[in-house]
């Protein structure tokens, strides 16, 4: 982008702010669903335009982040396991479970490997058929179309020893969920626009019909995450929410039908555990029959018992939107991006570490 570009879109952008001051006279408090979204608030300092009617809270919008500590440890214990290797991504590595992290399995001997596509899982086990690989599928809708395609190529290619132990997240019911607790009260939603690409916006229309709340998905260009707030605040402020959509050169209505198309063949709604939240019925991926040999959690029975958060660590509250970050007494103190107590500090996507990053206090 060039400099008059950037000079015009801040100007377009101090517009846009000024049009949601004049017109936000009600007190309204929205949720940017997204982690990748929380980063751009702050990088941009979009939060500093606003006007003081509106509050923003983030919410378990990052995948690696809802990971509950139960499967954080059945991923560790698997890499434990004699003659196995593990897969994941990068952010996952460095969360802490309840006795060390997959970082701490592979410095006592654990073969644990990053990779950055479930495809390349794929083809680390091809080389190496003698000994099952796992991958630690984690994710929204944005990823399980790839880990999907990851294990039909494992299928077409006859690939045995490649695995998944699925972590994979559906967005709408704990959407459905957070709101139904009522905890927070919440004007409006920012939804997510890599998860929108593949979902479309169907399943948004459930939220302004059931609990009236409105909502607005967004790209991650400052004046997207600005356009979707003008939205929400129309909504607000005329007392009719809906479903809309401000991401429209990446977002259909139908979303991208292919992907659901692979999600559907491989993997079957489940209940799920998330970080913060409990269990959400039909909020998580198992393998639907056809592929169920390639499921790692039936394959591998390994006894996790049941663990507690860490102590003092408010990763849970944060995630509901209960907390923001700097109200964690062991926040940028104990708990830092270096020595991360809970998942939040971890990831690029955590709330916690962009509050740290852009040294954020309220």
């Amino acid at each position: 982008m060039r400099i008059t570009d950037e000079f015009s879109n801040s100007q377009i952008a101090r517009a846009m702010a000024q049009r949601i001051t004049r017109a936000s006279t009600k007190p309204a408090q929205f949720m940017e669903f997204c982690g990748s979204h929380t980063h751009a608030l702050l990088r941009h300092g979009i939060r500093d335009l606003l006007p003081a009617t509106i509050t923003m809270r983030s919410g378990p919008g990052c995948p690696v982040c809802v990971t509950s500590a139960h499967d954080i440890d059945t991923a560790i214990e698997l890499a434990k396991t004699p003659g196995v290797t593990v897969a994941t991504y990068g952010d996952l590595v460095r969360v802490p479970g309840s006795h060390g992290s997959l970082e701490h399995a592979r410095a006592a001997g654990a073969d644990v490997r990053v990779v950055y596509s479930a495809l390349d899982a794929v083809a680390m086990a091809a080389r190496n058929p003698s000994r099952p690989l796992i991958l630690i599928g984690i994710g929204f809708e944005t990823t399980t179309p790839t880990v999907a395609a990851s294990v039909i190529e494992a299928a077409r290619r006859q690939i045995g020893n490649f695995h998944v132990l699925s972590l994979l997240k559906r967005t709408p019911p704990v959407m459905e969920a957070l709101l139904s607790l009522g905890e927070v009260h919440i004007d409006g939603i920012i939804c997510p626009g890599h998860v929108s690409v593949i979902t479309g916006m169907k399943p948004y229309q459930m939220i302004p019909s059931r609990f009236r709340v409105g909502c607005a998905v967004s790209g991650f260009e400052p004046l997207d995450i600005l356009r979707a707030v003008d939205l929400l605040v129309q909504q607000h402020e005329c007392g009719i929410p809906a479903a809309e959509n401000a991401y429209e050169r990446a977002v259909t209505p139908e979303g991208n039908t292919a992907a659901q198309e692979l999600m559907q063949r491989v993997f079957a709604p489940c209940t799920a555990e998330w970080r913060g939240i409990g269990f959400v019925e039909d909020s998580g991926l198992t393998f639907s029959p056809e592929f169920a040999a390639f499921d790692a959690a039936a394959l591998y029975r390994v006894d996790v018992p049941s663990c507690a958060e860490p102590a003092g660590c408010r990763c849970g509250d944060v995630l509901r939107g209960s907390a923001l970050p700097p109200d964690c007494t062991l926040f940028s103190t104990v708990c830092t991006p270096q020595n991360p107590v809970g998942p939040c500090m971890v990831s690029h996507e955590g709330a916690c570490a962009a509050y740290f990053a852009y040294s954020v206090d309220t």
